[in-house]
This record gives C-alpha cells, structure tokens and sequence, in this order.
C-alpha cells in the first residue's frame, strides 16, 4: 500500500474508485485507521466504502499516530491532522476536493473547511463527535495514561504497549502513540528517554486543546458561520456523538443540510444514496 511523507511523518494511504476526489477522515478516535471505514461502528452496516467508489475517488489513509502512519510527539491540535490531509492532496495533485468525516474524522474536516476554505468542494459530517459525555470520558481517558505515565515511567509504557499491541482507544494507558511505538522501534526507543515532565506537559495540553466544549470540537462557531460550502450533517446518538453536537454544527454551517434520520434507520440501503445525492448536487 502507498505511503506519502508529509511534514517528516509516513501516511499510509490508498485511493479506491475513481471519479472527483473525495478525502475520507477515518472514524474511531485516536484508532483512526483506513480499516475502521469498514470495521467499526455504523459504518459497518452503512458500509460507505461499497458504494461511494463507484462515483469518486476516494482517498482514505491512516490518520498521524494510527494504524501503519507514523507519528511525532508534539502537541497536536486540529491543524496538524489538516496538515496531514492537505499534504495527501498535494501529494495526489488535487487543488480542490470534496471532503468528509466520520465520528472524530468530522472536526478536522471542519478546520480544513475553515483553514482552506478554496480547497473544499463540499463537506459530509457523519456522527460528528461532541457532547458533554464525549468530553469528560476524552479527558479521562488522557487522566489514565498521565497517571501510567507518573506510576511507572515512559519505558514502561513503551513496554506495555509491546506486550499488550493495544491501542490508545483500547488500553488509555498506553497513550496516543501507541502504534507508532509498536510499529517503530526507533521511535520506540527515542519516546521511552524523552524528559517526561516536557511530555506529560505536552499530553495535558493536547487533551485541554482538542477536547474544549460540550459540542463538537474542531473550529470556531464564528468560523464555521462565514463558510459558504456545502455540508451534509449526519446526527448520532450516544454518549460520544450526542444529537446536540450534530445540531450545533447544521446551526453554525449557513449552507448546512441536516439528514434528520435517527441512527436505527441510518442503512446501507438509505445512508449511501443520500450521501451520493449529496455530493452529485455539489458535483453538478
């Protein structure tokens, strides 16, 4: 599978079908790999990746610090993961494309749209994440891997993560680079002697940024209500995509669409054409 180096770091990454290119944000989180269109959630009854090919091109890669990417420790903000999608663009030779997300994968789709607005074509906001929920149970999960940290030190995550091949989503404890410590023993070696107090500073900041609001995270309402780009909003409903947070994006987005369909009757068979038509409206 190819692989792009953007910004120093490896993102792995494969083009399906063929059609206007269509930049796909992984859901799952920190586990955000190209895998998870296909294996975790709604999306495995929604199955976008069967259908969506057969009109675009659809350009789907493991986010930075998941599946096969690579990773750098720093403190991460949304215009890190925009970075990363722009550079596979560029790297792709594509000016201008269609843009979406699902669950985490929707709040750097809406800092691209803020950052670039000339480079997106249209945005789908599936599941975006947000609500109170999903905020204290983040932090928590940050809380966990900070206290790992102090109780046994960087080498011990290090191993922990080795003898466990769990990642961040699965086991807090090993951290949010947890796959690139299993995948890159120098890496490996170089995160278990960095000065931990820098780190645990670098951690704390990355969960307090990220993870701001009651709401979905990823830009500014005043931001998002001076973009003229076409959105499609898909509500979830539970405890890490509250209805709310979906809401509060169609109320930010002026050219905002809200699929008022509750998850249950979210289907292959209805979620995909109303995604297709969507774009198709945009693409005419």
């Amino acid at each position: 599978m190819p692989t792009a180096i953007i910004d120093g770091i490896s993102t792995r990454y494969e083009v399906l079908g063929s059609g206007p290119p269509l930049l796909m944000f992984a859901p799952a989180g920190f586990d955000a790999s190209m895998e998870k269109w296909r294996t975790t959630g709604v999306y495995t009854r929604v199955r976008p990746l069967d259908h969506l090919p057969e009109n675009y091109s659809c350009i789907i890669f493991d986010r930075r610090e998941t599946g096969a990417s690579g990773g750098r420790v720093e403190r991460i903000t949304w215009a890190h993961y925009v970075a990363q999608g722009k550079g596979l663009l560029d790297h792709l030779g594509h000016s201008k494309a269609h843009l979406m997300g699902g669950c985490m994968g929707c709040s750097p789709v809406m800092a691209f749209g803020v950052m670039h607005p000339d480079m997106v074509k249209s945005m789908v906001l599936y599941w975006p994440v947000g609500g109170a929920k999903y905020r204290i149970n983040t932090h928590q999960r940050f809380v966990q891997h900070l206290a790992y940290v102090n109780e046994h030190g960087l080498e011990k995550v290090a191993a922990l993560v080795r003898d466990t091949g769990k990642t961040f989503g699965e086991d807090p404890r090993g951290g949010l680079w947890a796959q690139v410590i299993r995948n890159d023993p120098a890496f490996a070696e170089t995160y278990a002697k960095q000065n931990v107090e820098q780190y645990k500073l670098i951690v704390t900041a990355i969960a307090r940024t990220l993870f701001d609001r009651d709401t979905s995270p990823g830009a500014e309402p005043e931001d998002l209500m001076q973009l003229q780009i076409p959105a499609l909003v898909v509500p979830g409903r539970d405890a890490s995509h509250a209805t709310s947070a979906a809401r509060y994006v169609e109320e930010c987005l002026p050219k905002a669409e809200y699929w008022d369909v509750p998850p249950a009757e979210q289907t292959e068979a209805t979620a995909c054409p109303r995604i297709l038509t969507f774009l198709n409206s945009i693409a005419a």
